[in-house]
């Protein structure tokens, strides 16, 4: 048994240098990107271990959504001037630019990977819609009319239900995905960001009018509960931590991010960011949260233990939305292998070469 894990562990090593990978890369650790749309045409994509840039990527006409596939390979980018970029995370290059309603601003992927939701905000004679792209053609398979001014997209976690804010009319319009119908809505004090807990039994909805966070219970389909900021507070962005406990509201003034206990409802504590906060994410171990400050060109990095700034980053001109890849770690099985990428071992592993992928098979497995 011993020269058996021996064995395995030299494998692994053996193809790690074959690779060109370096050995202090293995690790149990989850590797995560955060891609980063500038206003200035661009995407800046951040590596969140060593927070630094390690690419600039040229999009389309002013960036103002990115959202990641499951599995990483890909992000979509929102240009306002109505285009979609896909970028190859592993080239860090567009691949495709697919034609999108007018002025696309936030967007989300369902979890299996398979559609694209963007929201298309054109405010001059109402023909608010949502497009739906298959991923697999990267073509728009349906379009569905909203409210008016639709400015965020999420997703519940099976997939089934897409909460979309609308800040002219003061609704949440509520997709089901199978038939890509509106199947209801939901009055609100405003919109402007939207987050559902990974449980998916609730929607953290923004309000910059009246500095409120509507809670929406998505059994329900009502608000269930309603969170004041603070006076002449403007909350924009909102994410979730992976344990659901806690909701990071940026607020871009007066230049904070709120942090809300979800149990309770109630704001736990502050935190000073950079200027004009607008996107937030949190990396998938919940141990660090990104935001974006559209006004100071920069990122700050906040660790969720302490909730404080840890470290503030320089990116391109204008930040605003943001997204963090999955974790990229072993496969349990050579199927989850067919996009490639995998890069972070655990050891003792025995792996198998398959092209441009590394495999990951237990000791004794299949």
């Amino acid at each position: 048994m011993k020269s058996t894990i021996c064995w395995s562990i030299l494998r692994v090593v053996c193809q790690v240098v074959l690779l060109g990978i370096p050995l202090l890369a293995i690790s149990g650790q989850a590797q995560t990107t955060a891609y980063v749309t500038n206003t200035s045409g661009t995407v800046s994509v951040i590596n969140t271990m060593t927070n630094t840039i390690v690419a600039t990527i040229s999009v389309g006409t002013f960036p103002s959504g990115v959202a990641v596939k499951p599995g990483g390979t890909r992000a979509y980018v929102a240009n306002i001037f109505n285009s979609i970029s896909v970028i190859d995370t592993a080239s860090n290059s567009v691949v495709a630019t697919i034609p999108s309603g007018q002025f696309p601003t936030g967007l989300a992927i369902t979890p299996d990977g398979t559609r694209v939701y963007v929201v298309n905000q054109l405010l001059t004679n109402g023909t608010n819609t949502v497009s739906v792209i298959e991923t697999a053609t990267n073509t728009i398979v349906a379009t569905i009319p909203v409210g008016l001014g639709p400015i965020a997209v999420a997703i519940t976690p099976d997939g089934r239900r897409a909460y979309v804010p609308n800040q002219q009319d003061f609704i949440i319009s509520v997709v089901d995905t199978a038939t890509n119908t509106v199947v209801t809505t939901i009055p609100i004090r405003g919109g402007a960001g939207v987050a559902v807990t990974p449980d998916g039994t609730r929607a953290y909805v923004t309000s910059p009018g009246d500095g409120t966070v509507s809670v929406i219970d998505t059994e329900t389909n009502t608000v269930v509960a309603t969170i004041f900021l603070g006076t002449n507070q403007n909350p924009s962005g909102v994410a979730i931590t992976p344990d659901g406990s806690r909701a990071y509201v940026t607020i871009n003034l007066p230049n904070i991010v709120s942090v809300i206990d979800t149990t309770t409802n109630t704001v736990v504590t502050t935190i000073p960011v950079g200027l004009g906060p607008m996107g937030v994410a949190i990396t998938p171990d919940g141990t660090r949260a990104y935001v974006t400050n559209d006004d100071s060109n920069t990122i700050s990095v906040i660790d969720t233990a302490t909730n404080t700034v840890t470290a503030t980053l320089g990116v391109g001109i204008g930040p605003n939305a943001i997204a963090i890849s999955p974790g990229i770690g072993p496969p349990t099985k050579k199927e989850e292998c067919k996009d490639g990428g995998w890069r972070i071992f655990t050891i003792p592993r025995k792996f198998k070469n398959q092209g441009n992928c590394v495999s990951f098979v237990n000791i004794g497995g299949h």
